[in-house]
């Protein structure tokens, strides 16, 4: 199997993280809830792993990295937690359902106002508008890094001039990283980030249900979630202090010590190393998807030679269609002919397919990771090509 859909989660996985958690599964009692050593192992286990997390993020308070199953509960923690009832929230295009429905959610039962930054036809966020729409009274600032349909990123000067503009009217910024976190530096102390959702099993390449929320000092998070946290157990609220503040219940161990394993080896092989990596495999793809004649989706800036500029930036997701197919013909062609593992259809981003006008036909995205070489790639093109070559997407092509 060529496995090309990294963006929904990681299959490849370094080996130390499958016997980080299987040695946890061994060994480890339940951390904060009692004395012996293995309680005690669980806890230090789960204490590295934020400390390994938050230097990949640029986050240098471990102790309010909180976790969580995923980016989902994340963003929800941190949604939920954050805007008043009758508030405002200022969100864009990019965002994904995880985003989207929770603001929704606050709008219909909470009265909260609702605010986005529209993208154009090739996914590029207005960021003049984006700025524009952030003015007193603002309570959030909603902002994904990098889109899960286009691979679009938001860069450092804009993620600047938001942060600028949302702490001048005294609202913290929440960023999704489900993109990526594991894929690229965050540097989220640096740019004055409030708030990073992250999910572990995608490109951080730990288990599934794994994932979490770092909070800036300074930005306080009302709990979503209520109950045990192996400490200060007669209080009536839940714990003032981080983590434990928004950390109900005990936490997936075993899960963490494969994601603190997972964090570990990504920082030896470096953040940078890996970006640039990914960024070589885009400019394959997509240049070799056009010379097929596939739509390409997203922002890429050519040169005059046609060529890709050298200094374009993009996370490792490439969306594509075929004249003549619809996108699910295409991943099922692709899945049972080629065993070439995608993902075709919606991708829980309604907003960015109106704007790329694809919400009928959906996309094919391709999304790689550390473990994806130029060969898969190659062999996607080609597959690629044989396809585009049979012209329509009747019952012979993905017979």
């Amino acid at each position: 199997m060529i496995y090309l859909n990294c963006a929904a989660t990681s299959h490849q996985r370094p080996e130390c993280v499958v016997t980080a958690v299987a040695d946890a599964m061994r060994t480890f009692g339940s951390c904060g809830r009692g004395a012996h050593e293995s309680e005690l192992a669980a806890a230090r286990s789960i204490a590295l792993a934020r400390e390994r997390v938050s230097a990949l993020l640029g986050f240098g308070h471990p102790e309010r990295l909180v976790f969580a199953a995923n980016t989902t509960e994340a963003l929800n923690m941190a949604i939920l937690g954050t805007v008043p009832d009758g508030g405002r929230v200022v969100a864009t295009d990019w965002d994904h359902n995880s985003i989207l429905r929770p603001l929704y959610r606050l709008r219909d039962e909470r009265g909260v106002t609702l605010s986005f930054a529209a993208a154009d036809r090739h996914g590029v966020l207005d960021i003049d508008a984006l700025v524009n729409a952030i003015v007193p009274g603002t309570s959030l600032v909603c902002l994904t890094h990098a889109s899960n349909l286009t691979g679009n990123v938001l860069s450092r000067e804009e993620l600047a001039r938001v942060v600028k503009a949302a702490h001048g009217v005294g609202a913290p910024v929440l960023l999704d990283c489900a993109q990526t976190a594991g894929a690229r530096p965050i540097c989220m102390d640096e740019l004055g980030i409030d708030l990073v959702a992250f999910t572990g099993h995608k490109a951080l390449m730990g288990p599934q249900g794994t994932g979490g929320l770092a909070v800036a000092p300074g930005v306080d998070v009302h709990p979503v979630l209520r109950g045990g946290t192996g400490v200060l157990s007669f209080e009536e609220g839940q714990p003032a202090g981080y983590p434990e503040h928004l950390e109900a219940g005990t936490l997936n161990g075993h899960g963490i010590a494969g994601l603190s394993a997972a964090a570990a080896w990504i920082a030896e092989k470096g953040l940078d190393t890996i970006h640039a990596h990914d960024l070589a495999l885009v400019r394959r793809f997509v240049t070799g998807a056009r010379r097929v004649g596939a739509t390409v989706y997203g922002d890429f800036p050519a040169t005059g030679e046609g060529l890709l500029d050298p200094g374009f930036d993009h996370a490792p997701v490439v969306s594509v269609n075929l004249p003549g197919w619809d996108s699910s013909e295409v991943a099922d062609a692709l899945g049972h002919d080629y065993d070439i593992a995608v993902r075709a259809g919606g991708h829980c981003a309604p907003r960015m397919h109106r704007a790329l006008g694809t919400q009928d036909t959906g996309v094919v995205r391709f999304s790689f990771g550390c473990f994806t070489t130029e060969k898969d790639v190659d062999a996607a093109l080609s597959a690629l090509a044989e396809l585009a070559a049979e012209g329509e997407g009747d019952d012979d092509a993905t017979s």
